[in-house]
């Protein structure tokens, strides 16, 4: 059956449209864009119940996640509504998705969601799935952003040069496209003067920009550097192989005020046996130079890893090795995964062990990590420390940021303020602060 829907004097069709976000602040910068996109034209809601059309996109990363998302989906549908799928699962779960779902649009067609959506509209099939070699900065007049914080999403890249054995997202993101630099600052710059004071550089690995252009991360800092106005800048992850081989550089340019001093720099496993296995590039050496000379060039550094927990290949004296490595190293952050295989991933064909083991281990690992992380926050009790408020809280606090990312929570101020917070307690994964 056909939809037709009428336009307002202000040329807005009155359809409702629903969008719902997984994954990554690489998919939520993405909905910045189908935001915007279809704001110009459709009624976006907040509600799946009002929508008329709802757009999910999706997040391939662990087989739990997909499981979830295509739940979802189906509920959707059985409730009346049509569905377009975009983000990851568009290219790894291609097949599935389009049984059950009105459209189905990849990460580098998102730009052209408007036109799926109409296709929706008249009861016909939209899939937009070609490979498109789009600059995603390019499209920051696009976007739509929530202003109901202080913090900006900019994707810098899309794709990676890794070759990880596990992973499927290079399957839907494909090979490594790095950003122009004119439009990443051009982004930057409209996000400051709408008055964001918070930039996220998100993509699937921030170490890798500029290896296809001939340019760098460090580069594109030092240019973020010269932007006027006063913000702080996340660097997403990287891996340790590209932050061992820039490593004088990227140190220089963290320098600078306008960086927080955080590095998300995923490890995996402190096993290199493990990380052969894993296709990873890097050693566990790799990891700990990069967190050894970040420690030595900066007071206060918070350093966030990624380890998985139950790989096919990973012994019981595989796992006490990234134990070790984590009592070792004492990172603040330690987002902990259990193996999940994904078909596709040259993983998939290994034999894969009883969950039971990875919970264990997994559980093993997340007490060792919210003991590491307390004792580091406990330093940090009774000193005053400057912070940028970025959004709202649970039950009316706000949440604040050090110029090392460490989270502070406070019970008053402004979004968008930087002040002087005194810090009266400590949890492993917040810092609890007042003005």
């Amino acid at each position: 059956m056909n939809l037709f829907y009428t336009a307002n004097d202000a040329g807005i069709i009155e359809m409702k449209i629903y969008i719902e976000t997984y994954g990554c602040t690489t998919n939520q910068a993405d909905t910045d864009i189908i935001r915007g996109v279809l704001g110009r034209r459709y009624q976006i809601t907040g509600s799946d119940k009002d929508a008329d059309i709802c757009i999910i996109n999706t997040c391939g990363v662990i087989d739990f996640t997909e499981i979830k998302i295509l739940k979802r989906i189906e509920d959707l549908r059985k409730s009346g509504k049509k569905v377009i799928a975009a983000g990851c699962l568009t290219r790894i779960s291609k097949r599935v998705l389009s049984e059950i779902c009105d459209g189905i649009v990849s990460p580098d067609n998102i730009h052209r969601i408007a036109d799926a959506l109409q296709i929706v509209e008249k009861g016909d099939k939209a899939e937009f799935l070609k490979v498109e070699n789009i600059d995603k900065a390019g499209l920051c007049k696009l976007k739509t952003r929530k202003n109901e914080n202080a913090i900006a999403i900019v994707s810098i890249a899309e794709g990676c040069m890794g070759r990880c054995s596990y992973c499927a997202t290079k399957i839907a993101r494909g090979r490594l496209r790095s950003f122009s630099i004119e439009n990443i600052i051009e982004e930057i710059r409209n996000a400051v003067k709408l008055g964001y004071r918070e930039i996220q550089l998100t993509s699937q690995d921030t170490g890798a920009y500029g290896i296809d252009k001939g340019n760098s991360l460090p580069e594109l800092l030092d240019r973020i550097d010269d932007v006027e106005g006063e913000f702080r800048v996340r660097v997403g992850m990287m891996n340790p192989q590209h932050a061992s081989e820039m490593l004088d550089d990227l140190i220089g340019s963290f320098k600078s005020e306008k960086i927080y001093k955080f590095l998300h720099i995923p490890v995996q496993s402190g096993d290199n046996g493990v990380l052969q296995d894993m296709r990873r590039d890097h050693t566990v050496e790799d990891y700990e130079e990069v967190v050894d000379e970040f420690r030595k060039n900066f007071s206060d550094v918070v350093v966030s890893t990624d380890v998985i927990v139950g790989f096919p290949t990973e012994s019981e004296e595989s796992f006490w090795k990234s134990y070790e490595l984590i009592e070792r190293t004492k990172p603040d952050i330690v987002n902990i995964t259990r193996y999940s295989p994904r078909k596709g991933t040259l993983a998939y064909r290994l034999k894969d062990m009883p969950d039971w083991i990875k919970k264990e281990r997994s559980r093993a690992l997340t007490e060792l990590a919210r003991r590491v992380g307390l004792e580091n926050n406990l330093r940090f009790v009774g000193k005053n420390l400057e912070v940028l408020i970025t959004k709202h809280g649970k039950n009316g606090s706000l949440l604040s940021r050090t110029n090392s990312y460490r989270p502070v929570i406070l019970k008053n101020g402004k979004i968008g303020q930087f002040v002087s917070a005194k810090i009266n307690g400590a949890e492993f994964n917040y810092l609890k602060g007042s003005v």
